[in-house]
């Protein structure tokens, strides 16, 4: 960044582009934004920052995020407590949300299975998974695993599977279906995705 910029400026534009996703240029246009905007505006944004990471935590028993000891999903007496959702972060609550074809709860694992970035089973929430399936006080019928499709993520649903196959081989363990999307053409699917359609494929 160029050194013309005064201090305050070059730091706001440093610590924008730590953001993911964010590069030095977007970060420099953000920036300039700011300072254009009205004080208000600014001191807002400051505020909501501040709040958030103040006030932000983890559901004591999925671990989404929240402002109270329970997430708001986990107290909705509407929802079906025998049906967990297993994801990997709490922004993929959010997707799962839009769809309205879910109806049960959640359980947010803080990430996936990586051994070569040394993430272990001891590092996730597996561990507050499996003992909230097999507890005596709620009856689970059914685990949806909702990981990623990827290598890490598939790598992790396989070992949540075989674990609740020996710890509760009474409950049902499903995993997202996974293909070609909507709208998609053939000639741009890779192999990988092509494959997952054909094992799949359904009666029509």
């Amino acid at each position: 960044m160029s050194t013309s910029y005064a201090p305050p400026v070059q730091r706001l534009v440093a610590e924008l582009s730590k953001l993911p996703g964010v590069g030095n240029r977007t970060a420099q246009r953000l920036a300039f934004h700011i300072l254009r905007a009205s004080a208000e505006d600014a001191a807002s944004l400051a505020e909501a920052i501040r709040e958030v990471k103040e006030k932000i935590g983890l559901c004591e028993l999925c671990f989404n995020l929240t402002d109270e000891a329970r997430c708001r999903i986990c107290q909705d007496p509407r929802r079906e407590q025998e049906l967990i959702c297993v994801v990997e972060e709490p922004s993929d609550v959010i997707p799962m949300e839009r769809t309205h074809e879910y109806h049960g709860v959640y359980h947010v694992l803080g990430g996936a299975l990586s051994p070569i970035d040394g993430i272990d089973p001891d590092d996730l929430k597996i561990a507050e998974l499996l003992a909230r399936v097999v507890s005596a006080q709620l009856s689970v019928r059914e685990v949806v695993l909702a990981t990623n499709p990827t290598t890490t993520g598939e790598a992790t649903a396989l070992h949540i599977a075989e674990e609740l196959r020996g710890r509760a081989p009474d409950v049902k363990v499903t995993r997202l279906a996974s293909g070609l999307p909507v709208g998609s053409d053939l000639e741009y699917a890779d192999e990988v995705t092509l494959g997952k359609a054909f094992a799949g494929r359904r009666a029509v």
